[in-house]
């Protein structure tokens, strides 16, 4: 039995046919068409997926389509292992879900109630994500990358493959970075749009990697590494964008947390830091482009009610 991810770079064909075998499962999200200070954008609302977030569908394609062993393990920040727990529970699958003591409560209190097996490991995603990997081996269990895997990236592609469909006036869509699997898989799916890629300022594993030649080991220290805090780009993505370039922007912890704001004063649209990440780069006057689409990518943050 395997336990370890697809290595072998998707194609958009995969993309393609990502869409179709995810598309029982998954919710076409809409895009929202707005003006902000003046300048149109676009919103492509992935925040209301079911679970909150894109990654179910990276989750759902490496299931339908990858070895079926009734079993699955897999490391997260949160986002996907509530994608894999949610995926795994409606095909059956028993989940085993290593995430990290930082984990906000509003991503761990649904992945719990999913019925998978939660393990809190490491301060950040990595060492979580290694502690898996020991326990896949062990066990002889498939371990699940996510963001490293081919039917993962080609899952979240389906993302760009919806905004080329429903908002074919956008001229380049934009999408935070953390492991790669999601800028990945837009560009594929993205039909010759311009794709612009945003990290952090604290953990930019791209950057570094376009910079070595290579993914690299980069420290992770943003208000965002809960879902963006992946210290190595990965292989996978690394190969796609080496084949298929995108623009690279940087944004400031205090940049994020300013459009996070503005993302509600404008639209009442709750977010987490990480998916604040795109419209804090086009604030900032750092996205190409007349009419840019942003990925809202997830709105699994913590909200404590005052009265």
């Amino acid at each position: 039995m395997s336990t370890t991810t697809a290595h072998a770079a998707p194609t958009a064909t995969d993309v393609r046919a990502a869409a179709e075998r995810i598309a029982p499962y998954a919710r076409r999200t809409p895009v929202m068409h707005a003006e902000v200070d003046g300048r149109p954008l676009t919103l492509k609302l992935e925040h209301l997926q079911r679970t909150g977030a894109f990654k179910l569908r990276g989750a759902l394609n490496a299931l339908l389509g990858g070895e079926d062993t009734g079993r699955v393990i897999t490391a997260s920040g949160g986002n996907h292992g509530l994608g894999v727990a949610t995926a795994a529970r409606l095909l059956g699958v028993r989940a085993t879900v290593y995430v990290p003591e930082s984990i906000p409560e509003a991503k761990s209190a649904p992945l719990a109630a999913t019925g998978a097996e939660v393990v809190r490991v490491g301060e950040h995603y990595a060492l979580a994500a290694e502690a898996a990997r020991d326990r896949a081996e062990t066990e002889g269990v498939r371990y699940l990358h996510a963001f490293d895997d081919s039917l993962v990236v080609a899952g979240q592609g389906t993302i760009g493959l919806e905004i080329a469909a429903d908002a074919p006036e956008c001229d380049t869509i934009v999408v935070a970075v953390g492991g790669g699997g999601l800028v990945a898989g837009v560009r594929l799916g993205a039909e010759g749009r311009e794709v612009v890629g945003v990290e952090p300022e604290g953990c930019a594993s791209m950057h570094a990697a376009t910079a070595a030649g290579h993914p690299v080991r980069t420290p992770v220290d943003s208000v965002a590494s809960s879902a963006l805090g992946a210290a190595t780009l990965g292989r996978v993505p690394f190969e796609v964008l080496s084949a298929h370039p995108v623009t690279r922007a940087l944004v400031s912890d205090a940049e994020i947390l300013r459009a996070q704001d503005r993302l509600w004063e404008e639209f009442r649209i709750a977010t987490e830091p990480a998916a604040a990440v795109p419209f804090a780069a086009w604030l900032a006057g750092r996205v190409p482009g007349e009419r840019p689409c942003l990925v809202v990518c997830g709105a699994n943050a913590e909200w404590r009610r005052t009265d």
